[in-house]
Order: structure tokens, then sequence, then C-alpha cells
């Protein structure tokens, strides 16, 4: 694919427009990307079997990863190519739970999804195959992953209620007259809950867990864990991220390169495994946030904006081990609402997307149910059934010819 952007007319550039308005934005995108979903990473690190210590390193490794990979893009190809780490792999592994072989073999499974994704740079029938898996039933397995934690909030609601309900209430608020900080504004407001309730019960913190450390992790090879985590991953954070991603780009006139973007994300995902990362990825939503006009009105100088959301992750990634020992102590459930808050509007999404076409709803609303059932079968999980079942039933009520 081509690396260059695409040709555009000469942008003159109005005066008083100088670096600061790339470079806030760009720490913008950080803001929000970190912010809107880091509870989320957390919620699915430990449902996968990681203590406390590997959760910090595994969104410690993410944030790195994916600071390094942008720096390396944006300045590489001079286009705002944004990363993230995969907000719907990690609500996968929070409803898919522990694994055969405990967090050895999932570290394992990140591995694969990453040499997956290198692979598919390189291959290209194998991104063509991902590509054709129907959307209504890629939706309707993401739909079903996230209904879990999006139930969260409600409860939780009979748990702790005196954090829960100001939680909730900011958010709503907040999706009103603020909608892009309204989880950074619920996560504050869980923050002062929290630290409350720690200093009524007296609780005891351990500061020295406050600072940043990576715990490696050697991976292990289980079939169940590659076939019920690693290739559901893998398919979630291509159709849910990396193919969104080029076309979130693709409006704003940029054309993705493919073949270096998928290298450097995978290897970035194979490399954080090892300390417990999940999975990188092109960024979707918030790569509107750099590629923008709002970022810079000379389309060849927004890549500086995704340049500074790497450096701004990097500072980002040195709170890891705060924001873990914070949520460990804060009240049952109070990590599970806000990240049940943040994934609302892409659970709305992927149900709209889904249910949509009439032809095949039956197979959409059973690949659904699948999902969010969270069956374990053979020690598969339910993901991988939701989607084989979706894509049989699809193919058996297909519409006949004539």
């Amino acid at each position: 694919m081509s690396t260059s952007v695409a040709v555009t007319p000469e942008v003159e550039t109005p005066r008083g427009v100088g670096l600061g308005q790339p470079l806030g934005a760009g720490i913008v995108t950080a803001l929000v990307g970190f912010t809107s979903s880091f509870a989320v990473v957390l919620a699915g690190l430990t449902a996968m079997g990681a203590t406390s210590a590997q959760a910090a390193s595994g969104l410690l490794a993410v944030c790195v990863t994916q600071a390094v990979g942008m720096i390396v893009l944006s300045r590489r190809y001079r286009m705002p190519i944004t990363l993230a780490w995969s907000t719907p792999g990690a609500a996968l592994l929070a409803s898919t739970g522990a694994v055969t072989g405990g967090w050895p073999a999932a570290v394992g499974a990140f591995a694969v999804a990453g040499a997956l994704i290198v692979l598919t740079g390189f291959w290209r029938r194998l991104g063509a195959l991902i590509a054709a898996i129907p959307v209504e039933i890629a939706q309707a397995m993401l739909a079903g992953v996230l209904l879990p934690m999006c139930l969260a909030p409600v409860k939780a609601l009979p748990v702790s209620p005196a954090v829960v309900v100001p939680v909730i209430a900011t958010w709503l608020v907040l999706q009103r007259y603020a909608p892009r900080w309204s989880v950074l504004a619920a996560f504050a407001v869980a923050a002062v809950g929290a630290g409350i309730d720690i200093a009524v019960t007296h609780r005891h913190l351990d500061v020295s867990a406050m600072v940043p450390n990576v715990e490696w992790t050697v991976p292990h090879w289980s079939w169940q864990a590659i076939v019920g985590v690693a290739i559901p991953l893998y398919i979630v954070t291509m159709a849910a991220q990396n193919i969104p991603g080029t076309a979130v780009m693709k409006t704003f006139d940029y054309q993705v390169p493919w073949r270096a973007a998928m290298t450097v994300t995978g290897i970035g995902t194979m490399l954080g495994s090892i300390a417990g990362g999940h999975a990188i990825n092109l960024a979707a939503i918030s790569a509107a946030l750099s590629a923008a006009p709002s970022a810079h009105p000379d389309p060849k100088r927004r890549w500086i904006a995704a340049c500074t959301a790497g450096f701004a992750y990097l500072i980002l990634a040195l709170a890891s081990g705060a924001l873990v020992m914070l949520v460990a102590a804060a009240p049952k459930g109070v990590l599970e609402t806000v990240a049940g808050l943040a994934l609302i509007a892409t659970l709305a999404g992927a149900l709209t997307a889904a249910l949509t076409p009439a032809t095949h709803r039956s197979a959409a609303a059973l690949t659904f149910l699948v999902a969010a059932s969270g069956i374990s079968l053979l020690g598969i999980g339910a993901a991988f059934w939701a989607l084989t079942a979706g894509l049989v039933v699809r193919w058996f009520l297909r519409p006949q010819a004539g």
C-alpha cells in the first residue's frame, strides 16, 4: 500500500498557529485514550489471572510499546498515525477469564496474537480473510463480549452505592455537556470516593507499589489459550481497531502504510506480552483527535500531534503502579463501574451494526447470545464458539438463490 499522504492542495497556515496547537492535540489524544479505557485493560488482565503487580506491568507495557510505535511511525511517514491498546481485546479477556495454563498461557496467547498481526502485514490473503468475516457476526461477537462488563455498573450499585452512584451521575452529566471527558470525570469521582473510603476505614496502602515496575513472565504455550484467547483477540483487534483505524485515517486523506503499521504493532504486541501487555493496534476513535484539522490546519504538520501523544504516553506509563494500587484499595465494583461506563458507547455501536441488517439478524443474535453467555467448552472461551456458531447459522440460513 502507498506510504505517503494523499495529494492535497497546499494549505496556508493561518497566522498564530505554531507548535502549540499540535502539541496540545497530542496531549489531549493521550489523555483521552488513556483515561477512557485503562480500567478495561486492568479488568481484562486481572480476569486472565494476573496479580496486581503483573496487571500494573501489563498496563505499563502497552503504554510504552504503543508510545514507541507512534513516535517511530509518525516521524518516519510524517503522518498522524496514532496507536492504542486493544480496548475490545481487553474486554474480551475480561469476559473469557482464566484459561488452562493460567497467566503464563495467557501471555503466550498475547504473543501469538502479535505474531498473527505481523503476518497480516506481509500476507494480504490473511488480512482479506479477516475482512471477509461478515460485519454483523464480528460486531455481534464484540457486543456479546462487552455486555458483561457493561452490566457491571448496575451490579455494583447495591454493593458500593455511596461511591458508584456519584460515579454514574457524573458520567451521565458529562455525557450531555462534554462527552469526551465523561469517563475521565467519572474516574476522578471514583478516585475521590475510593480515597475517602480508604481514609475512613484506615486501610494501609503499600506506597512502594506505586513505583513503576516490570514483571516478566515466561510464556506457556497452550492450545486452549491459543484457540480461545489468541485467535479471538487477533480477530477483535483487527476487525474492531486496525481496519476501522485505516478507514478513519482515509477520511482525513491519509493512506496508512499497512505493512509497516502491522509490523510495528505486531512486534510491539509480542515484545510487550512478556511484560503482561495484551495487544496494541491502530487507534480508531481517538485517531481523529490527531488527524483532524483541529490538530493543525496543515495536514503535513499533524504528525507532530501523534508524536506528542507518544511522548505523553511514556509519561502516563509512570502512573501504572499508582493506578493499580488505588484500584486494589477501592471499594468493590468501582473499577468495574468505570470500565463498564467506558464501553457503553462501543456496545451501542456494535449492537447497531450487528442487528441492523435484517437478512442475517438471527445469526447475529445467536452470536451475541453465545458470546454473552461466557460458556467454556474444551477449555475454549465463549468468543470462539460465538464466532463459529454465528458463521454456521448464517451459512445454514442464507437466502436460497432463485
